[in-house]
């Protein structure tokens, strides 16, 4: 399964893992989603997909149970 968001596109990150010593190695941030069905706002037809949990904090998708 991608990272990738389904509402805001957020997608996996490189960043750099920073030793005592100042030395630098690649490392990946990956977006904390979850596979959940949800409804836009507004809107009444229901996705299947990866949100993240910032879209889901700011209300910008309604869970369907």
């Amino acid at each position: 399964m991608a990272n990738i968001c389904m509402v805001c596109d957020k997608r996996p990150q490189v960043a750099n893992l920073v030793s005592n010593a100042n030395n630098r190695t690649k490392r990946w941030v990956y977006p904390n989603v979850h596979v959940i069905r949800y409804s836009l706002k507004g809107q009444r037809n229901v996705h299947r997909g990866a949100v993240c949990t910032k879209c889901m904090k700011a209300g910008k998708i309604e869970k369907v149970v």
